[in-house]
């Protein structure tokens, strides 16, 4: 598959209090292939993969935050933060237009993002169903939702 790049805009991708290692993994080689311009993680560090065999580590950034106030005390200028998250004031992924330039965030599984998080985001999207989904999983498909758009 051929990266794809944004001439115009950017966006990165990330976890918030992932539980295990190898999602951020697997996130870092989908955001690669499917044009992310970095990647982060927010209170988790990472190890790296031995089943990266892509090397995405060498092609785009992770950054790693060790709070949510020093993330978003980071995010880049003029960038719009979109939460990942089942919740009521989120709009479907179906019907939602990617902002040229964003960073989308997700929670772990088992604890999405938490009502301060939520406040603070621009905006809020969720995908079908009614369980959640593995994050990696997650982050793939938005990433894939966006490229499908452009």
């Amino acid at each position: 598959m051929k990266v794809i790049r944004d001439k115009d805009g950017f966006f990165g991708i990330g976890i918030m209090h992932g539980k295990h290692e190898h999602n951020i993994g697997t996130l870092w080689r989908s955001a690669y292939i499917m044009g992310a311009s970095f990647i982060f993680t927010i209170d988790h560090k990472y190890k790296h993969q031995c089943s990266d065999v892509q090397h995405a580590w060498r092609k785009i950034p992770l950054f790693q935050y060790k709070t949510f106030d020093d993330f978003y005390e980071n995010l880049p200028y003029d960038c719009q933060l979109i939460g990942m998250e089942m919740d009521e004031k989120a709009e479907p992924i179906s019907e939602f237009n990617h902002p040229k330039r964003c960073v989308y965030l997700l929670g772990c599984e088992s604890n999405g993002l938490g009502p301060k998080v939520l406040d603070k985001c621009h905006k809020l999207v969720y995908l079908p169903g009614e369980h959640s989904l593995n994050v990696s999983v997650a982050g793939s498909i938005v990433m894939f939702d966006r490229i499908n758009k452009a």
